[in-house]
């Protein structure tokens, strides 16, 4: 992979996991308020953002399977850490969520 899209595939990791996790604290919010249906429409976008930044992951893992490595850099391991925390605040937002479900359900 050319060092340009590399660097375009990195930086859609760091804006689509940005995206994921602003909507997931939104959703969490929304939830808090008692606002079900815009929690559940801003699940739904941190969920868009994920399956967007994890095709581009793909295309980097496929080329890393092909055996085109890829030169890690800082900023590479900034955007994998950047997803693999907006995945894991999504699953929470989604758990938090159902917890204030249950509260406003009582």
């Amino acid at each position: 992979m050319e060092e340009q899209e590399n660097l375009e595939v990195i930086m859609e990791l760091i804006m689509y996991g940005g995206d994921a996790k602003s909507n997931a604290m939104e959703a969490i919010q929304a939830a808090k308020a008692g606002d079900f249906e815009l929690a559940e429409e801003k699940i739904k976008a941190a969920e868009a953002s994920l399956t967007k930044a994890h095709h581009s992951q793909t295309g980097m893992l496929t080329q890393e399977a092909q055996g085109n490595h890829t030169k890690v850099s800082l900023l590479m391991v900034h955007g994998q850490d950047h997803l693999m925390t907006s995945m894991a605040f999504t699953d929470l937002a989604k758990e938090v969520i159902d917890v204030y479900k249950r509260i406003s359900e009582k």
